[in-house]
């Protein structure tokens, strides 16, 4: 799995880097001009560089775009195609061919039709090719132009940073900043933790214990050599997980929530969802999943070098020779850490790591210990199928993530329910050995702890069941946060309090003189649903939030689009940089980060009707009374600043 995230983490480099090179080499110029009602005419100019090329309108090859204009607003459009001002001519480039390219100054225009409303800047990028002999970059150039009758957004800054709102000074005490953040990172350390212990148990990693163990106390002149040998393979092994979370301490100096835009994302969900399902069947036995092998090889050959390096270089070739059990492993990990930001990610990463490499570590120390693990045989590749079956159900939970968020509609709470239903009737057949996969055959044994593993499967299915009705008994408080909210469901249940309408909460606040209870959550949090489902349902918090609080839930994750007219482009934050607010989700994380300095979900604040903070913001609090404690100060807060 190092190695794969190490790839990636190059490929990003290298697909940044070349992309930073190309882009450096063109400067265009940008203007717009109206020319009837509801028609513009975009116009770019730009140089290209001595002994450099621009690729043209080629139509005979295939794949190669000439320079043009991509627009990033939904209500224009390019009608006709781009016209060239500057004169083409051709070369004989070393990949496509004889080529229409142009040199020199190039200068281009096209139609540009906006339906409805026309705001103050439309942004875009001009996309074009650039090359000479040799070399070929594809640019990706962003540009912005201000139509003539262009409006200003109807919404403005203050919308977003509201300067009542004063995180240092809350009108009370209770309530505490960091407690959750601090909470939840231990609480990704264990999860990662859990997560190594259980890819120690796979087929591609188990049997590397004694065979990885013996070679350093048989290679070592001394027991305190092969002690030291030892521990130092188990510490690379933590340390190449614990560097796979580098990049994206990298990422996280772009923009505060960005982890949170990455991890609900819809269509990585959905890369993830196929991947999971991929690794799925071949955990099932249809087909062996491997690296290249030239890779692994290469990691090996190194492992001779040296005491040290050669160490090194063992650690990393078991990373990449156990990449295909610990990579849906680790990738459920990234994917379900990255909203908490790049600490959280190195935290669980550190865990996995550190269950990974500590055997390795302690069987060295105490090699005797080796003759008490049991020997690879049919166990394990049992449990490459218990688990085949596990991430058919962590590949829903990422097809739901973009569901979700995107409003689809497809895998109501009900479906996804029952395709667990499903999976773990499977599941339950596998273990009975009813159900026959690859590599079994009818008649075999079937061992005791598999039987007991098969009625766990059992119970687990009939505990699934009532989430399938529209009764009390269907909040499955133990699965909160991985099937869709109560709300998302094909019994159509609206929530009873206020969706992404913040103003609203505001007006009715002020008009029936009750406090603002913000719920910053997520379609994809899991904490948010283990919130709502076991702590909101607690009679008492229930009908206290009812009785005393307008609550408003802010859905930072939503990636419906705001109004045209409601939309801010190139908004100030308050750390200095600058972002574009199109989305419901980017509006309430921008709102979150600028007002409560947090980017984490959940979290909960209570403002008065003047915007008041009244006590601080908590997070994840899953003790009911503890909670209702917190509402209730701010409650007091609110009776005592009226």
């Amino acid at each position: 799995m190092k190695k794969l995230l190490l790839l990636t983490f190059i490929l990003f480099a290298g697909v940044f880097g070349v992309s930073a090179q190309g882009d450096s080499l063109l400067h265009w110029q940008t203007q717009v001009k109206k020319t009837a009602a509801g028609l513009y005419e975009l116009y770019a100019k730009t140089t290209v560089p001595q002994g450099w090329y621009v690729f043209g309108h080629n139509p005979s090859s295939e794949g190669l775009e000439g320079a043009g204009f991509v627009l990033q607003y939904e209500n224009a459009s390019l009608p006709g195609p781009v016209q060239y001002i500057s004169p083409a001519h051709f070369v004989n480039d070393a990949t496509f061919g004889k080529v229409n390219v142009f040199t020199g100054v190039v200068e281009m225009r096209q139609v540009m039709r906006i339906n409805g409303f026309v705001p103050k800047v439309i942004k875009g990028t001009i996309n074009a090719s650039i090359a000479k002999a040799g070399e070929f970059y594809p640019t990706e150039i962003p540009f912005e132009v201000m139509p003539e009758d262009g409006v200003e957004a109807a919404a403005s800054a203050s919308s977003i940073k509201v300067a009542s709102i004063d995180i240092n000074n809350a009108l009370a005490s209770c309530g505490t900043k960091n407690e959750v953040v601090k909470s939840s990172v231990w609480g990704i350390f264990l999860l990662g933790f859990l997560g190594g212990l259980i890819a120690l148990l796979t087929p591609c990693v188990f049997p590397m214990i004694p065979v990885t163990v013996s070679f350093f106390t048989k290679k070592a002149k001394t027991r305190r050599g092969a002690i030291q040998n030892g521990m130092l393979y188990g510490f690379f092994i933590f340390l190449i997980y614990l560097m796979a979370s580098v990049p994206f301490h990298v990422l996280g100096n772009v923009q505060p929530e960005i982890f949170n835009n990455i991890s609900t994302n819809p269509w990585l969900n959905l890369v993830f969802f196929i991947i999971f399902v991929f690794f799925a069947i071949s955990f099932f036995g249809y087909f062996e999943l491997t690296l290249p092998s030239n890779i692994a090889s290469k990691a090996d050959s190194k492992s001779g070098l040296g005491s040290i390096g050669g160490i090194f270089f063992m650690a990393l070739t078991l990373a990449i020779v156990s990449f295909s059990c610990t990579g849906p492993i680790l990738g459920s990990l990234l994917v379900g850490s990255l909203s908490g930001g790049a600490w959280q990610l190195t935290t669980g990463l550190a865990g996995f790591g550190l269950a990974l490499a500590l055997p390795f570590a302690l069987f060295a120390i105490f090699p005797d210990w080796l003759q008490s693990l049991p020997k690879s045989g049919g166990w394990l590749d049992t449990v490459k199928k218990v688990l085949a079956f596990a991430e058919l159900g962590l590949a829903l939970k990422f097809l739901s993530n973009a569901d979700l968020v995107m409003h689809w509609g497809f895998l109501k709470r009900e479906i996804f329910i029952g395709l667990w239903v499903l999976i773990s009737i499977g599941l339950t057949l596998y273990l009975f050995g009813v159900l026959l996969l690859p590599h079994d055959y009818k008649g075999m044994k079937i061992s005791p702890t598999r039987k007991v593993l098969g009625g766990v499967a059992l119970l687990f299915t009939l505990y699934l069941l009532p989430g399938l009705t529209n009764t009390r008994y269907a909040n499955l408080r133990l699965l909160s946060g991985f099937p869709p909210p109560l709300t998302y469901s094909i019994y159509n249940k609206p929530p009873d309090h206020i969706v992404n309408d913040y103003a609203k909460a505001v007006e009715l606040s002020r008009a029936q003189n009750k406090p603002i209870l913000i719920d910053f959550t997520g379609w994809a949090c899991v904490n948010c649903r283990k919130m709502e489902e076991n702590v909101w349902t607690v009679p008492a918090v229930d009908e206290y939030i009812k009785q005393n609080f307008i609550l408003v839930s802010l859905y930072v994750d939503d990636k419906g689009k705001l109004p045209a007219d409601q939309r801010i482009l190139n908004y100030k934050t308050v750390n200095g940089g600058t972002k574009d607010i199109i989305s419901i989700g980017d509006k309430y994380a921008t709102f979150q980060s600028e007002n409560f300095a947090q980017t984490t979900q959940p979290l909960y604040g209570i403002l008065d009707g003047k915007e008041r903070l009244l006590n601080n913001p908590v997070g994840y609090t899953p003790n009911a009374t503890e909670y209702l404690n917190w509402l209730k100060c701010g409650k007091e807060a609110f009776d005592k600043n009226k």
